[in-house]
């Protein structure tokens, strides 16, 4: 008997974390203006009434080069939830990236959205970025429905005893559905972002 109560009570105690997290004030999502690798400035505002997707990324990374180079995981997201009022951006705010760099890199790994340029880290420390990949969605009042990891399985490695779970697709397809955000944040994993040094 007590072995099962121990068992309920770890399965409460491990939902908390999902139900409070859905059900917190709404975070409005910070403003941005940023230039994509084509000189072409990109508005946040002007996607309002949108599902925005921001990927945080950098190519130099292994954690992104597995989503990128070795699967195709980003951008089969972005293709599957285009025509569902998604739009996808990537952020660099890597100090000493170039945009030419990745504007080479899109072309190299077919990625069709842009990749803005923060090297000043503005827009990451607004939106508390901390690893690349670290994924933001933000919802059509402009608030942020979902910020953590693409999925459960960094590199690939699912934890044992556990199913894949990518977290970015489950809540594009409940947002999509009118749903609420079921698992609204997670940790996110990968390289630390590499921002300019305050001097």
């Amino acid at each position: 008997m007590n072995r099962i109560i121990i068992k309920i009570a770890a399965i409460v105690i491990l939902a908390i974390p999902m139900m409070l997290y859905a059900n917190e004030k709404p975070v409005k999502a910070p403003d941005f203006k940023l230039k994509n690798y084509d000189g072409k400035e990109v508005n946040l505002a002007d996607y309002k009434g949108k599902i925005v997707v921001l990927e945080w990324i950098n190519q130099e990374c292994p954690f992104v080069k597995y989503h990128h180079e070795k699967k195709s995981t980003m951008k089969d997201l972005a293709a599957r939830y285009k025509d569902k009022n998604v739009v996808w951006l990537a952020i660099d705010s890597t100090n000493h990236q170039k945009p030419e760099k990745n504007k080479e890199y899109a072309e190299k790994n077919k990625i069709l959205y842009p990749i803005l340029d923060d090297r000043s880290g503005t827009v990451g420390k607004a939106y508390k970025a901390t690893n690349t990949p670290h994924i933001f969605i933000i919802n059509t009042e402009g608030n942020i429905a979902y910020s953590g990891a693409v999925d459960n399985a960094p590199l690939g490695k699912v934890p044992e005893n556990k199913e894949l779970v990518n977290y970015v697709d489950k809540a594009l397809e409940e947002l999509t559905s009118g749903k609420t955000v079921s698992i609204a944040k997670t940790k996110s994993y990968g390289c630390t972002v590499k921002y300019k040094k305050v001097e």
